[in-house]
């Protein structure tokens, strides 16, 4: 039998995972539910625009709903504190400067489930992620990007918050 996939997360990647859920179940789903009952009132389902959005939102929704279980439920909570205090792992803060001169740059580093570059939350399965994991302050490190390759020097790690 194949090995289930596990989602490495923070606890509060959990947390907002679980979160999530609980509005899709509780309050996303019957909403819908009750748009695919209002849509049914206009007639003739062949022709309802509203029946068939409600129908494609609510697969969406059921979709979500299952992805999340899922990594609910193969979640692998990392804690940062099981690695040492200036070693990259999930859910610590690294700033690092790319060679031999550019401007520091800093990201979380987290479980692909709670990724959000926008804010700074990169996936651990990222090229820059994959790279500097297990390397410690310090540390001169080549990421392969798909532009290339770039070199950084780590100028520190610490707990995420």
């Amino acid at each position: 039998m194949a090995e289930e996939k596990t989602y490495p997360m923070t606890e509060e990647g959990k947390a907002k995972l679980e979160k999530e859920l609980e509005n899709l179940k509780t309050v996303t789903r019957p909403q819908i539910i009750e748009r695919i009952k209002i849509a049914r009132g206009f007639g003739d389902l062949s022709e309802n625009s509203e029946y068939e959005s409600a129908k494609d939102e609510q697969s969406n929704i059921e979709s979500r709903i299952s992805l999340v279980e899922t990594m609910l439920h193969n979640a692998e909570i990392i804690d940062s504190n099981a690695v040492a205090a200036d070693e990259v792992s999930i859910g610590k803060l690294v700033s690092f400067k790319e060679l031999p001169d550019e401007e520091p740059e800093s990201y979380t580093i987290v479980g692909a489930a709670e990724a959000d570059p926008m804010s700074g939350k990169i996936s651990n399965d990222s090229p820059i992620a994959r790279s500097l994991i297990g390397h410690k302050v310090g540390d001169e490190v080549e990421i392969k990007i798909p532009a290339g390759s770039m070199k950084v020097s780590i100028l520190s790690v610490k707990n995420a918050e």
